[in-house]
């Protein structure tokens, strides 16, 4: 989001908002970051241990973290977050109404 050219912070507020957006508590996000990762790693490690069984277990893990972190912060977790915020939002809705 920016206001004014000026890029601003998910919890700051914009002209066009009168309170800022809602952000998942430190829990939600915790979960859905292990929602995002657990899945690639057990795929990882199964995807992997097909060519990489002689490999020392730390450049496994390394390898693995160098494909699943970048993919869980920058795919992943947004796009699981967008959809809490959408399915919290609907429910709040019906709760007002």
């Amino acid at each position: 989001m920016e206001e004014e050219g000026k890029p601003l912070a998910a919890d700051e507020i914009d002209a066009h908002h009168h309170r800022p957006p809602a952000i998942a508590s430190v829990h939600v996000r915790a979960l859905i970051t292990w929602l995002a990762i657990f899945p690639m790693v057990a795929i990882g490690m199964m995807v992997m241990g097909l060519f990489a069984q002689d490999w020392h277990p730390v450049l496994r893990a390394l390898v693995l973290t160098a494909v699943v972190v970048p993919t869980a912060v920058y795919v992943a977790v947004p796009r699981l977050l967008m959809i809490y915020n959408r399915l919290h939002s609907a429910r709040q809705q019906r709760t007002r109404a």
